[in-house]
Parts: structure tokens; C-alpha cells; sequence
């Protein structure tokens, strides 16, 4: 599963002008970069860590997206001006670019090339969140569950080897990102109990960890074979 990253998709120059315009932070964990239902004038292009996307519903969390380096946030608001949509929540801590919406469309003025990154950007979005209502009709829980890990895989994976126990290594994907088994329910709609389930049965069972501050993958064929990422 692919993942278009706005930072990646820059020009060089684009990059430049960026780091010209805006300001270094930092973010600790559980800090808020956005809150929903406000109105602010900021953009964030995160350079290191994880940030989760999330609404509240009559008290219910439902997570929209789990976004990682190289990523961008506050993108729509900065174009239409309108209330954040969403809270933006650090899962870890957040190294990030930030600056005003209108120095960021004045950068993206300046170097027309730039808008096709978000463009990029906006249209993956688009596409996972597609893929994600098809899942709903008919009812698919696993492909729904496997292509949420599937992007955190993506976004945040690190290659390991581990030793088996008969003997010689195997190549793993290790994700550092604090994703309880709820969180992944949250985000793929459903509960946590279904996705216990889910990773208890086959093809997964075996195959991958949800621990608290990460997520061991030994393999992700069955992954892709549930989420149908051939």
C-alpha cells in the first residue's frame, strides 16, 4: 500500500522555501496541534513522529487517520478557511514545520509545482477513504483492519530480522507508533473485541503483535491478501 507523502512530492526549491517560511516545533505526546471545531490559521508539515486524526461522536472516538513525517496537516482549512474539521492529536513526539495559511499559500503561489503536491496528497486521501467505504458495503471487517495496519506499516515501518526458532532469521516490519488494539477498531470501525478476533484467526494469527507502544508485523502477505493490496 502506497502512501503519498507531501514533503517527498516538493521541489527541492519548494523545500527551501518552506523552511524559509516557517518555524520549527516541537510537540510532546498527547499535545493537541489542532482541536476540532475551532477555527485557527496554521499549517503543519510534520518532519518526525505521529500524530492520530480524530472526531468525537456523542462521546465515541473515531479515528480518521494516523499521519507520520514528511506528512501534511491543516491543508483544507488553509485552503477554503473554513472550522478544523478534526483534532490532531501527537501519538508520539512531533518534530514539526509550522506556519501560517497564508504564508503557506504564499509559498505554494511562488512555486506552482508545490500545489500538485498537495493535490497528491489530498487525491490518496481521497482513495483510502473510498477504499475504506467500499469495505463497509458489504461488510468486510478484515480488509478493513489489515489496510489500516497496512498504512501504518507504510507510513512508520521499519524492516528487522528476527531468529526462528528452528533456526536461521527472518525479515520482520517493526512499527513504533502507540496503537492499542482499540485505537485500530476506532479507526477501522469496529470494536476491539472484533479486531482480537480478527487477529486471532487466519491468516494473521501468529503473524503480527499489538503491543502497547508498537506493532510487530512478521509478515505482511497475510495483511495484503485480507486488505486484497495485490
Amino acid at each position: 500500500m502506497e502512501t503519498t507523502r507531501f514533503w517527498d512530492a516538493l521541489s527541492p526549491r519548494a523545500r527551501e522555501a518552506l523552511r524559509g517560511a516557517g518555524a520549527p516545533v516541537v510537540i510532546r505526546p498527547g499535545a493537541f496541534l489542532m482541536r476540532e471545531h475551532t477555527r485557527a490559521s496554521q499549517v503543519f508539515v510534520l518532519r518526525a513522529g505521529a500524530v492520530k486524526v480524530w472526531v468525537d461522536r456523542d462521546g465515541e472516538t473515531a479515528i480518521l487517520d494516523v499521519l507520520g513525517p514528511g506528512d501534511l496537516v491543516g491543508e483544507v482549512e488553509a485552503a477554503d478557511g473554513g472550522i478544523r474539521h478534526a483534532n490532531v492529536e501527537a501519538l508520539t513526539r512531533v518534530e514539526a514545520l509550522v506556519l501560517p495559511a497564508a504564508r503557506f499559500r504564499g509559498v505554494l503561489d511562488a512555486h506552482p509545482g508545490a500545489v500538485w503536491a498537495v493535490a497528491a496528497v489530498l487525491a490518496e486521501r481521497l482513495r483510502d477513504s473510498n477504499d475504506l467505504r467500499v469495505a463497509h458495503f458489504p461488510d468486510d471487517p478484515e480488509r478493513r483492519l489489515a489496510s489500516r495496519i497496512l498504512r501504518l506499516v507504510a507510513r512508520f515501518g521499519a524492516p528487522v530480522k528476527r531468529e526462528r526458532p528452528g533456526g536461521g532469521t527472518e525479515e520482520g516490519v517493526h512499527v513504533q507508533v502507540p496503537m492499542s488494539q482499540q485505537d485500530l477498531g476506532r479507526w477501522a470501525g469496529m470494536g476491539r473485541r472484533k479486531v482480537a478476533q480478527i487477529l486471532a484467526a487466519e491468516p494473521l494469527r501468529g503473524g503480527l503483535t499489538v503491543a502497547r507502544n508498537a506493532i510487530s508485523v512478521r509478515s505482511t502477505d497475510g495483511l495484503r491478501r485480507l486488505a486484497r493490496d495485490d
